[in-house]
């Protein structure tokens, strides 16, 4: 959880699969756990529908776009300064990028 946490503010991190790990451990060892992570507000819809229909609400995966090209532009073009960890930075951004563009989206939660 704490590494999805992060990864909402970090542009590299990111932070569906750490969410959908951190269920996935919850429900094998606390219920009280995972009683809360499912019937919070915030992760409940996200974590259902990939649990059900492998997908993502739509207006997740523009907010998961969006965070990508805007954190990770910002940070690739004005926070780092070495090319190879410019290079470094935009591989990991298309990839997520990729992963994210690939997710079926969900019809209805």
């Amino acid at each position: 959880m704490a590494l999805a946490t992060v990864g909402a503010f970090l542009p590299v991190l990111p932070t569906t699969p750490f969410l959908l790990l951190a269920a996935g451990c919850f429900a094998k060892s606390s219920t009280r756990c995972l009683h809360w992570l499912t019937t919070n507000k915030l992760f409940d819809p996200i974590i259902s529908a990939w649990h059900h229909q492998r997908c993502i609400p739509v207006k997740a995966k523009i907010m998961a776009i969006l965070s990508i090209v805007l954190f990770g532009g910002y940070s690739l073009f004005f926070v780092i300064s070495n090319i190879y960890v410019q290079l470094l930075m935009a591989t990991l951004l298309i990839i997520g990028l990729l992963v994210v563009a690939r997710i079926k989206n969900c019809e209805t939660i």
